[in-house]
């Protein structure tokens, strides 16, 4: 018997949050559909309700409040540029936001779904015909990671290029569910499973990306990937400098969650640099190879130090 197929359309968050309840264990948020729709197709998301929520105008909005930029999560990549604020206080952002995907998938993709997006393995993101012959991984129900032949961890890799600029400038976001609004900092909300990479609720809506006004940064945005456009990350990094002497390096692509370093313009950059690497769990799950993963994370850090004290 074949499942019934629901789509809903809620016109407020209180409604798409009352249908996320509704059905509970069988649905999925959709908006821009860039990550959502290729994972159902390719049957890495069983699921018979899709809750589209691109049309809550108020999880479209940018503002600013007092001494904070909230960035809407329906804010499509594209829209970004045409925020004078974010160009002004942000480029970085602005950077990681054209490297993502090609110029039409940017038009529709979020950057609510970007920070959420799903994480990704050469094993895992194929048709379900080729993950059947090849055997199913720990990330589709089977018993082995296919990548480092373990049975305790998959290494599913954090893809989002938004996110690490945003950690960068420590961002924060506000989710909202049946409980409530909360606010929570945004690198708290990945995990580092890679089954189950975020902790965030499964009915909880990404409202807004909150960035700190009071604050200057100066960023440093480097992607390493097969092509200019299309591809996900093979390697992303983001190093900050804030106006009071902090300095936050962070790295995507190479971990099931982002690699976080903190430390002071004045202190031990070389350290820093080994630190990331060493916290850093990069397997063969990518179409470049583990040891010049790590060799490109090196040199990308090292030049945005460099650029930084310019």
């Amino acid at each position: 018997m074949i499942a019934e197929k629901k789509y809903l359309k809620p016109s407020t968050i209180a409604e798409a949050i009352k249908f996320a309840n509704d059905f509970i264990d069988d649905f999925c948020f959709v908006a821009g559909g860039t990550d959502v729709l290729v994972n159902k197709f390719q049957g890495n998301k069983d699921i018979s309700c899709l809750i589209d929520i691109s049309n809550i105008p108020e999880l479209k909005k940018v503002s600013v409040l007092k001494d904070k930029l909230n960035i809407g999560a329906l804010t499509t990549l594209e829209s970004l540029k045409q925020h004078d604020i974010i160009e002004e206080r942000f480029p970085a952002l602005l950077i990681a936001a054209q490297e993502v995907a090609s110029p039409m998938l940017r038009k529709t993709a979020t950057i609510g779904g970007n920070v959420l997006c799903e994480n990704r393995c050469s094993f895992y993101n194929q048709s379900e015909w080729w993950r059947e012959a090849i055997g199913y991984c720990l990330k589709c129900e089977g018993d082995i990671c296919i990548a480092t032949g373990g049975k305790k961890a998959c290494f599913s890799k954090f893809v989002s290029d938004t996110a690490p600029v945003l950690i960068s400038l420590g961002a924060k976001i506000e989710l909202m569910d049946i409980n409530g609004c909360k606010t929570v900092d945004l690198e708290s909300i990945y995990t580092g499973d890679g089954i189950k990479p975020r902790n965030v609720p499964e009915t909880a809506i990404l409202k807004n990306i909150i960035l700190p006004l009071d604050i200057h940064f100066k960023v440093i945005f480097k992607k390493l990937r097969p092509r200019q456009a299309v591809d996900f990350t093979s390697l992303t990094t983001a190093v900050s400098l804030s106006s009071n002497g902090n300095l936050r390096l962070v790295v995507g692509g190479c971990d099931p969650k982002p690699v976080v370093i903190d430390g002071s313009i004045d202190g031990n950059l070389e350290e820093y640099i080994k630190k990331a690497l060493a916290k850093s769990r990069v397997v063969d799950n990518d179409y470049y190879s583990r040891k010049y993963r790590r060799d490109m994370m090196k040199l990308f850090l090292e030049e945005s130090v460099n650029e930084l004290l310019k």
